[in-house]
């Protein structure tokens, strides 16, 4: 099952900000300049689209203050760890140093991606999401 983005997510919440402005005022004004009549019900229906947008993207903001990011809420769900079959690990390149967290299979070496690490915060993250006490690195 897909799940929705919510609007507050970076790549998302643009779009409708643009929708809005496109409608509210760049298309009243072209339409003014090219046949010279104004169309007031556009801006009408821009600030309307832009009026829902802040206020889902306020709901929203109110109810994830202070609690586990967005992305981060169905991670265990997700990508389930078993210790029995898996150990937890993180991936680093060589080349770039890039880091990503975990899981490999004990039974034949198989490398789930979970989470891509950029900080020693987002690494303790990782560890209290799963219950890990330590993240053995692999190369």
């Amino acid at each position: 099952m897909k799940k929705i983005p919510k609007i507050n997510t970076n790549s998302y919440g643009w779009k409708w900000i643009l929708l809005s402005v496109l409608i509210g005022g760049v298309l009243p004004l072209l339409i003014r300049l090219i046949t010279g009549k104004f169309l007031w019900q556009l801006c009408v229906a821009g600030g309307l689209i832009l009026a829902v947008f802040l206020c889902v993207f306020l709901m929203e903001m109110r109810q994830d203050f202070g609690k586990m990011p967005y992305y981060e809420k169905h991670l265990k769900e997700q990508f389930p760890f078993d210790p029995g079959k898996q150990e937890a690990v993180m991936k680093v390149s060589i080349c770039t140093g890039e880091k990503v967290a975990g899981f490999r299979d004990l039974k034949d070496g198989h490398f789930t991606e979970v989470m891509l690490i950029r900080t020693q915060a987002e690494e303790e993250r990782f560890k209290e999401i799963y219950g890990i006490p330590t993240l053995k690195n692999i190369y």
